[in-house]
């Protein structure tokens, strides 16, 4: 019972875990996967690219797993990120059908315009 209602303040407990997890996976890649991971970690949380914590935590398993192939199959960073590395991640995020914040945002935005057009009517 207190497991859910912290939950339902909180979030899922199960994907903090699983998101903990991770950041440890993340942190036990050689040095140059390591980096590229985290830099690609932080771009997602701060470009807000997801709002959905279930979303975001199978996105951050799915780049560790990426990067653990990669390490362990010698492949370079380059190799796996190509030219840009801005087009990659943004590529990496289009893969997961999720709300952004940018969506909740925007549906602010137009609620809002909304409700003060009609209020001027």
């Amino acid at each position: 019972m207190v497991a859910r209602w912290i939950e339902a303040l909180t979030g899922s407990l199960e994907q903090k875990k699983q998101y903990k997890a991770d950041l440890a996976r993340i942190e036990a890649l050689p040095a140059a996967h390591r980096e590229a991971a985290k830099a690609f970690h932080r771009y997602v949380l701060q470009s807000g690219a997801v709002s959905d914590g279930e979303t975001l935590v199978a996105m951050l398993t799915d780049l560790v797993d990426l990067w653990e192939r990669a390490a362990a199959d010698g492949t370079t960073v380059q190799a796996v990120v190509g030219e840009d590395p801005v087009e990659f991640i943004e590529s990496f995020v289009r893969a997961y059908a999720a709300r952004h914040w940018l969506d909740k945002e925007r549906t602010r935005l137009v609620e809002t315009i909304e409700r003060v057009v009609q209020e001027e009517s």
